[in-house]
Formats: C-alpha cells, sequence, structure tokens
C-alpha cells in the first residue's frame, strides 16, 4: 500500500513526545511524510535532513518557523489543503489539526491522538485568562474563534476511521469531545538513552515547560515553604517570574541540552511533576534512571507511576491528589520520612513497559487490524515482521 503520514509542524522547536513518536512510527513504515510547515528536513542536526516533505501554504508565512500556532486560525484550512488522494493509506500524528487531512471512501485513515485541541477544549480559558487576546473586545474574536475551533474539530473527528490514544486519560478525552472510541497505546520513550543509577544526591528536580498549565510555580512554592534543595530546567514564558519566585534553595538553570537533563534525572533523589499530563514522558525517563516519581495524580500519571502506598512492593513513586502545595508538601514529607522503600530497580522496571519495540509491536497489530477490517492489504514496513 501507498502510506503518507500526516504530522501538525516539523520544527527544530518542537521536540515533544508527538514527535518522538512520527520519529518511531518512520522506523518500521515506509510513509511519505506531510506537515503544515516544515524546517527539520533542511536542518541537518534533525533525523529528517534532506527528506521530501510536503507542506502547505504557512510554509512561506513570516515567522511560521518560530511558530505557526500564531496562525491559528487558518490551520484547519491549510490542513485541507493537502492532496492525498494518491495514497491508499493515511496514518497522522495529532494533537491539533492533522487529523483534519481530507480522504476519500477508498482510503483508511488511522489518527494517532495526543490529545483533541487542547487550547479549544481543556486549555481554553487557561489560554483567555493568561493572553492579552483574551479580554476586552479582542477576547470576544478570541472566543469566537475558539469556538469555531470546536466545531470544526468535531467535524474533522468524522473523517478518522479508527483512533489510538497515548493514554486511557486521552481516551476519555476522545470520547468527550468526539464520541469515539480509541485503542490506548502508549508511545515509546528511548529508555536506553537514561543511565540507571541507584546511588542519589540530596536534591529533587523538575523538568518542564515553563508555561502557566504546567504548574511549575506550584513545585518551587512548595520547596520555598520545605526550604528542600530543587532543580528547574526548562524555559518559557514564566521563567522569569520562577525565578523571582524560588528562594535560596531553588535553582532555576533554563534551558539544557538532552544530556544534561538526563544526568541531573539520573543523580536527583526524586522527580517532581505538578501537571495534568495527557501521558507525561518525563515521568517515564526519570524512573528509567531509577529516580522516583512524585506526580499529581490525574492524568497520565496514574498510568505510568505506581504509587508506593498503594503498590508497597512494586512502588516507583507517590502521587499527590490535587494540583495544590499543601498537597504535594505532604506528599514531599512523606517521601522524605520513608526514604528506601522505593527500589531504584523497580523504577527501571517500570520504565521498560513503554520501550520503542513494545509501541512497534502494539501499533502494527492494530494496523493490521484495521487494515483487514477494510479488506486492505499489509502495510509497507521496514524492520521486523511480528
Amino acid at each position: 500500500m501507498k502510506t503518507a503520514l500526516v504530522h501538525e509542524w516539523l520544527t527544530p522547536k518542537a521536540t515533544g513526545g508527538s514527535e518522538l513518536v512520527v520519529q518511531e512510527i518512520l522506523k518500521f513504515i515506509e510513509a511519505d511524510l506531510y506537515a503544515l510547515v516544515d524546517f527539520e528536513s533542511s536542518n541537518p542536526q534533525s533525523y529528517l535532513w534532506g527528506r521530501k516533505i510536503g507542506t502547505t501554504f504557512l510554509q512561506h508565512f513570516p515567522l511560521a518557523r518560530n511558530g505557526v500556532q500564531k496562525y491559528l486560525p487558518l490551520l484547519p484550512f491549510a490542513i485541507e489543503q493537502l492532496d492525498l488522494r494518491d495514497y491508499d493509506l493515511i496514518l497522522s500524528s495529532s494533537h491539533a489539526v492533522a487529523k483534519g487531512i481530507l480522504a476519500s471512501p477508498h482510503q483508511l485513515h488511522l489518527c494517532y491522538c495526543h490529545t483533541p485541541m487542547r487550547y479549544a477544549w481543556d486549555l481554553t480559558f487557561d489560554y483567555l485568562n493568561n493572553s492579552t487576546l483574551g479580554r476586552g473586545l479582542p477576547g470576544i474574536l478570541t472566543r469566537h474563534i475558539l469556538h469555531q475551533l470546536r466545531q470544526w474539530d468535531v467535524l474533522s473527528a468524522n473523517r478518522v476511521d479508527y483512533f489510538i490514544a497515548n493514554s486511557q486519560h486521552t481516551a476519555r478525552r476522545i470520547w468527550r469531545a468526539y464520541r469515539r472510541t480509541a485503542e490506548v497505546i502508549h508511545p515509546p520513550v528511548e529508555i536506553e538513552r537514561f543511565a540507571f543509577n541507584s546511588q542519589k544526591e540530596d536534591f529533587y528536580l523538575t523538568v518542564s515547560r515553563l508555561v502557566s498549565y504546567k504548574q511549575v510555580s506550584l513545585i518551587v512554592r512548595a520547596f520555598n515553604q520545605l526550604e528542600l534543595p530543587l532543580v528547574v530546567i526548562g524555559s518559557g514564558p514564566q521563567l522569569k517570574q520562577i525565578r523571582q519566585l524560588a528562594k535560596s534553595n531553588v535553582r532555576v538553570l533554563g534551558s539544557q541540552s538532552n544530556d544534561v537533563v538526563a544526568q541531573y534525572m539520573a543523580r536527583a533523589k526524586a522527580f517532581v511533576y505538578a501537571a495534568l499530563e495527557d501521558f507525561g514522558i518525563a515521568l517515564v525517563e526519570a524512573q528509567a534512571c531509577g529516580t522516583p516519581a512524585i506526580a499529581y495524580g490525574a492524568g497520565g500519571a496514574k498510568e505510568t507511576v505506581l504509587d508506593v502506598r498503594q503498590f508497597p512492593e512494586m512502588g516507583t513513586g507517590l502521587l499527590f491528589p490535587s494540583q495544590r502545595t499543601d498537597a504535594l508538601i505532604e506528599a514531599i514529607r512523606f517521601f522524605e520520612n520513608t526514604q528506601g522503600t522505593i527500589v531504584p530497580e523497580n523504577c527501571r522496571l517500570q520504565a521498560a513497559k513503554f520501550t520503542p519495540t513494545i509501541f512497534e509491536k502494539r501499533y502494527l497489530e492494530f494496523l493490521e487490524r484495521c487494515c483487514r477490517e477494510a479488506k486492505l492489504g499489509k502495510p509497507n514496513r521496514i524492520s521486523r515482521t511480528l
């Protein structure tokens, strides 16, 4: 079968979990790649260097390299301009509009959904409250645009034959937004990139984009009260605010290389995370280092972290019940008072449940089942057969 793989945008700054899924799929399925914009095929450091990638008219818009999201009202229209009529199989990796490509009746469309469009659904009011475009007359226009996006998002969900969700949490959100069921296949995590270390140093760590919904300020406030050492790695619009908030026991390092992040993860006493994530790759990466995770007990964290209070023999961390400073402080104090009850080897074993090999096997099995139901042949692949 002739196969196309569609993603939202491919830029040097887009290096999250959705991009890792695209990279992994291309290792075992032969597919032509499409995106709204592409600035990676011209990047010598990228795995997409020199690859031919189909793009939209947004490729030539000013400032698109630094964030095509600024053209948000145009994204649905743009993705619909990709002409994929020559393909038998369409795979999409979608967290915004990639699932909205136009397909013909003879084509099979399988969507790996990282999340329904967050700024149109869960984060609507967070987005409005933290943007100048959310107030006054511009706010009315912004709310109308988001309303139209929600309508298009539901409509375009009907163009997908089969959904895959990256977690049970995302599957529930897909059902809530689209009334569609989804197969849960957790994303691949390159745990071999993270060295296991059972000898920990006396500091806690958080790694995150510094935006409001990641709740890094909550973590900093908790450690300000606890007066325990915390290292914060990440950049974003809240970087200045986080640095002003942090007391002397909190080191804010800003953006760091992947190697530096991995070193800190391996040495940290525990990894702290307060965001509501659809999956949360960083939590798995920390556990791959043998580092316990202390996380907000909702979303994907409930699927990746084993609370030692519930699983005393195999626990890999702690889950705190609410995004409140006092809830996190209570969890940290419990961890301090019960150090040694979490075995680093258990953390590594938990992380091993999310390897690329497992992702490939489950993705191909589900894809072949969908192809059989649609009476298509097997997808082309370049790795081992099942």
